[in-house]
Order: C-alpha cells, then structure tokens, then sequence
C-alpha cells in the first residue's frame, strides 16, 4: 500500500479502512459500504485517493480527491 491516500481492505470477516503506509488500520467495520463512507469522507478531507480494494485484496475501484492534473494525462 504505496499510494496516498485511504485504502478500504477485507479484514477477516468485514473491512476496514488504512492510510497508506500505516501499520494499523483506522478503523473496522462490518460491512464494506460502511468502510467505504468513512474512507470518502477522510480522503475528501484529506484531498488524496481512495481506493477500495476486493475480497482478493486487488484495487477495484479508486477516486480521486486531490488536485488532478489539468487536462488529465493519458
């Protein structure tokens, strides 16, 4: 987990929610929809990315709540 931001991670039976490069997670919630929220809301507040990852444990999805480059690359 190398890139700034929130990330939302399966943690045994539910999910929680961990700043890139933080050894411990911020919080664990039952269900991924919960962890999902907090995670938008910091990194809205933050202006970094989230990114939410699946049961295997792979990015499925990212936002983005920073400064993005104008027009974007690629």
């Amino acid at each position: 987990m190398s890139k700034k931001g929130q990330h939302v991670v399966p943690n045994g039976n539910g999910w929680s929610v961990r700043s890139a490069g933080a050894s411990r997670a911020s919080g664990t919630y039952e269900t991924q929809r919960e962890a999902v929220d907090v995670a938008r809301s910091r990194a809205r507040q933050q202006g970094t990315e989230l990114y939410i990852h699946g049961r295997d444990g792979r990015i499925r999805e990212r936002d983005s709540y920073g400064t993005d480059p104008s027009p974007p690359k690629g």
